[in-house]
């Protein structure tokens, strides 16, 4: 037989935890994705949801939690690791490893490179990008000083080559980040590979075609080219 006070307590234990689930979440504020670099992403606002509306046969009382955009990302790398490309729905990122860019401690462009930087800027032309972001990495190893200047000038070569196929009209922010945000473990040398990199990203455009990024040729030359950020 149950007690009546045992009754009340359960009934109080029940509603608090309804009340819990249908609670307003609390808004909070962090010191941005520590995975990605500043800037590199944007997120669209929510959908509007009416709270009113019959269809949603809430308890009475409750009331909704804050609407949340789910980003879905989609991430394509190449047999190599060499090229991997994230798409977002509001973002399309490149993300080159250094290798096949410059020569070791180096922030020359090499031949091959030419050729991957115009498929990259003719994905730009295809989503009508006017704001391009250009991020230089290095792995670990070696001062921090160091990688920030090699990092920076990389970004930089990449940016010129860019800029003379998408012509003055397109903003650019340059930055270099050193052995800041890292993708993979600095702890093995696969890791710190795909840590030195050169990452071109621009907002997905509405009436983006999307392009094949793996050939090319380049004819364009470097020209300059819209504001570039600095640190």
């Amino acid at each position: 037989m149950t007690r009546p006070h045992l009754r009340t307590a359960t009934a109080t234990t029940t509603l608090t935890a309804l009340l819990l689930l249908l609670a307003p979440t609390p808004a909070w504020a962090d010191g941005g994705d520590p995975t990605a670099p500043p800037g590199s992403t944007t997120t669209s606002p929510p959908p509007e949801v009416d709270s009113n509306s019959p269809g949603l046969k809430l308890a009475d009382g409750a009331t909704l939690a804050p609407a949340k955009v789910l980003d879905i990302k989609s991430v394509v790398e190449d047999l190599g690791g060499e090229e991997r490309r994230e798409d977002t729905n509001t973002d399309v990122k490149f993300a080159l490893q250094a290798e096949v860019l410059f020569p070791k401690d180096s922030a020359k462009l090499n031949p091959e490179a030419n050729a991957r930087i115009k498929a990259i800027a003719e994905e730009a032309k295809a989503q009508k990008a006017t704001d391009v972001r250009v991020f230089g990495f290095t792995d670990n190893l070696g001062s921090y000083g160091h990688g920030r200047k090699l990092s920076r000038e990389r970004a930089e070569a990449v940016h010129d080559e860019l800029a003379g196929h998408l012509g003055p009209e397109v903003t650019f922010s340059v930055r270099g980040y050193s052995e800041d945000y890292p993708i993979a473990d600095n702890a093995s040398e696969e890791g710190r590979k795909k840590n030195r990199r050169v990452e071109v990203s621009f907002p997905r455009g509405a009436t983006g075609t999307g392009t094949d990024t793996s050939t090319g040729s380049s004819t364009g030359t470097s020209t300059g080219t819209g504001t570039n950020a600095t640190d």
